[in-house]
Parts: structure tokens; sequence; C-alpha cells
């Protein structure tokens, strides 16, 4: 495992200040965590970049690829309504091959559940990962911007049928899945559903369990992953559902296709949003006036340096509204320096009875610093 290089104490500092006056109780994560629900999250792709770990009972677990989970878990558990918490902590993750990337790094960071004004507390949040990264001494800073909601929005807006949309949706945060989706639009057929779910299709989850497990004994084989035959039934009948539903017209995906080209500075990139789209009403109304409060009250954070791209997206499954990432030009924008975003429905995918916004971010002070990273 690569090792991030020690920062200077007084650069650490630096860049840690603007976490200690925002505030928040100290939140210390495990380091191990339940690989099953990262991947419920996130997908299989992210398995590779994961450090995992066998437990006591075999259960599999990965070492934490960030505190944002962990936090959210805890938060659900305390059963509070709300609450802001700052943590400090290596995570860790498995570096692309050849890349000669640290595996485990500092991370400091906030989340906050919290209710009130949404626009303003993104815009704090965004404004505070700006502060953090320039404390590091980079002069090459800019933040790029992106929308889940936008493009929840925009395909309300220019008629795209629910069960397209809510497929489209799914795959917003993974652009190979979303990539296919355009590409065989007018196609019918089973799609990503596959060969085992066409077999187990008709049958209900208990037996298609069964008939799973039947095979695997057969076979010899024993799962890993921390999955079960019932989760990995569940998980394919939700497959074919979506590959029997309908498909993209070449005009629908031609447009989404336009959209999601769309990369300027945000109030240009939202004027052409709702250009395309033949106007900024109806479902993109909300979400366009939430972003003109945001954009008011990032003040200077990262003025003249600001983009939104509408096809920008992050990994990890559970943003479902704005998202952003400060990045440095020397090291290239698969290494940002700080990223956060907005989560809203992770509290409740979790379990948590109330319903609190929840926004967060993160810098890593190895990258912040001018001398780190290359």
């Amino acid at each position: 495992m690569r090792l991030e290089a020690a920062v200077p104490p007084a650069v650490l500092d630096a860049v840690r200040a603007p976490f200690t006056a925002a505030g928040g109780a100290r939140f210390n994560a495990p380091i191990a965590e339940p690989l099953s629900l990262y991947l419920d999250l996130a997908g299989e792709a992210l398995r590779e970049r994961l450090f995992l770990v066998q437990g006591p009972g075999r259960e599999e677990f990965c070492l934490r690829p960030d505190f944002t989970l962990a936090c959210a878990q805890a938060h659900v558990a305390g059963g509070a309504a709300s609450g802001r918490y700052a943590y400090e902590g290596p995570a860790f993750r498995v570096a692309p091959a050849g890349s000669g990337r640290t595996e485990q790094f500092l991370q400091i960071g906030l989340e906050a559940y919290e209710a009130g004004d949404a626009p303003s507390a993104d815009a704090a949040m965004a404004s505070l990962a700006w502060e953090a990264a320039r404390a590091g001494g980079r002069e090459d800073l800019s933040i790029l911007f992106g929308d889940v909601a936008l493009f929840a929005a925009f395909l309300a807006a220019v008629g795209i049928a629910e069960p397209v949309a809510a497929r489209l949706r799914a795959a917003f945060a993974h652009p190979w899945r979303l990539a296919r989706e355009l590409d065989t639009a007018q196609t019918g057929g089973e799609g990503e559903a596959g060969a085992l779910a066409g077999l187990l299709r008709g049958l209900g989850e208990d037996e298609a369990a069964a008939v799973l497990e039947e095979i695997w004994a057969l076979a010899a084989i024993e799962p890993v992953g921390g999955r079960s035959a019932g989760d990995i039934v569940h998980r394919l009948a939700r497959r074919a559902a979506a590959g029997a539903a309908p498909r993209l017209s070449a005009a629908e995906a031609d447009l989404i296709g336009r959209y999601l080209a769309i990369v300027d500075e945000p109030a240009a990139a939202l004027a052409a949003v709702s250009a395309l789209a033949g106007g900024g009403g109806g479902p993109l109304a909300p979400v366009l006036a939430a972003w003109d409060k945001r954009l008011a009250a990032l003040g200077e954070a990262g003025a003249g340096r600001r983009r939104l791209a509408t096809a920008f997206a992050r990994g990890f499954g559970y943003y479902d509204g704005v998202l952003f990432e400060v990045r440095s030009t020397a090291l290239g924008e698969d290494q940002p320096v700080a990223a956060g975003g907005r989560y809203d429905g992770l509290p409740a995918r979790l379990g948590h009875p109330l319903a609190t916004g929840a926004v967060g971010c993160m810098v890593r002070p190895g990258r912040a610093w001018r001398d780190g990273e290359p």
C-alpha cells in the first residue's frame, strides 16, 4: 500500500482551519466498513478500488474509502433530528495500475444533516472546500459543479417516459451505463438483464434463490462479496424489469446527448439547459431558481474559475443533488483536491425516520499542498 507523503504541520494547520471554524462534533469512523453497503450504493465497479478484508464470521468488509457513508450511518443510529460532524483521518483506495498514486491518504471533512435553505447550505459547503483547498498554497485551482437533480428535472421537462427516466437516473453516476442507454436507443431485448436474469424470470424470488443456490452447489461454487442468493436474485429481478422497459427514441437520445455535452460558466450552462428544454418552466423552474440562489450565496469562492458540467457525476451512488470538485491543473481532473455534494436521500435509505438535508465536503491536504502529490 503506497502511503501519502507527510504534509508540513503549518500547511496542515492552514488546510484544517476552515473546518475548525465551521464547527461540528468530532466523528471517528471505523476503519473497516461492510462491503455490501458500498456495493449496493455504488455498484460492483467500485469493488476494484476497495481494499477488502474478511471479518471473523467470514463477512466481507472494506477499508473505508471515505467518511461520508460511515458518518451517515452513525447519524442514523444516533436518532438525532439534525447534526454536524467533523472528521480527520486516513482513507484507503486501490490506485489504478501504473498510476503511482498513494492508496492511504489523509482526509479532513464535514458532514451536515440540517433542515433549512439547501442552496445556501450547498454554497457554504462548496466555499468551505474552496477555502481549505486554497490554504495548501496552489494557485491553479478551479471548481467544477454538477447536479444530479438538474438531470432528473431535464428528463421530466422534455417528457422522457418515467420507466426510461428512472433507468437513466440510476445510470447517471456510471458514464458507461449511461452511454449504453443512449447507444441502444430504439432497441429492445433483455438489455443489461443478461441470460441468467432471463432464466430466472417468472420464478418467485424465494424459488429463484433456491435455484441459484442449487446451481452453486452443483458447480462447487462458494459465493464471495457479502451477497446472498436472495440479494443476487433481487438485483437480477430489477435488471430484468429494466431490460423489458421501453427504450429511448433516437431523437430523445440525441436530445439527452446534447444536454450532457454542456460545459460552461454556471449561468451560461444553465441558460443552455433551459433553451434545450424549450424554456425554464415546469420541472426545471425550481431547480434553476435554486441555482440562482446558490450562485449568489457563493460570493467570491471560485469566482472566475467556476464551471458547470451537466454530465459531471461521482461514482459513489448516494449523491442526489448538487456536487462539486476543486481541481488543480497540475494534478488533472482525476485527482480532485477537494470534493463534496448533497445526498438528501441517503439517511432515509439507511433508515432515518426524519427528513433533513444532507450535504458535506472533504479536502485532501496531500493534494492541497502545492508540493504534494504530482
